[in-house]
C-alpha cells in the first residue's frame, strides 16, 4: 500500500532574511485544500489588489520555513522574487495546476 504524500520539503533558491538576520532555506509545504483557495478570495486585501491571493494562499500552504514559530504573509510579502516564484512553481506542480500554454504565433 502507497503512502499519501501531502506535505513536501524545499529549499528556497536565495533563502528568508529575518529581523535578526538569520537565514531560512529549508521549508515544507503542504498541499492545498479548496478552503485554502476559497476562504483568501473574502480577504479585503485580494478584494482590494487580487494579486494578493497568491501571496495569501502561500502562507496558509507553507507549513515550515526554517526555525520560523509561524510563516504569515509578512514573511511571504519579504521574500525575493526568485523564492516567491520558486515557491508559486512549487505549489503549482505538488497541486498539479498546468500553466497555460501560450501560442508564439
Amino acid at each position: 500500500m502507497e503512502a499519501f504524500v501531502t506535505e513536501y520539503d524545499f529549499v528556497l533558491p536565495l533563502g528568508y532574511i529575518d529581523e535578526s538576520g538569520t537565514l531560512h532555506k529549508e521549508g515544507t509545504m503542504r498541499l492545498a485544500t479548496a478552503a485554502d483557495e476559497v476562504l483568501p478570495m473574502k480577504d479585503p486585501r485580494v478584494q482590494q489588489n487580487p494579486a494578493y491571493l497568491t501571496i495569501i494562499i502561500l502562507a496558509r500552504v507553507v507549513v515550515r520555513l526554517g526555525n520560523l514559530k509561524m510563516v504569515t504573509t509578512k514573511v511571504i510579502e519579504s521574500l525575493f522574487t526568485k523564492d516567491f516564484n520558486y515557491l508559486q512553481e512549487m505549489y503549482n506542480k505538488i497541486n498539479q495546476i498546468e500553466k497555460k500554454e501560450e501560442s508564439s504565433e
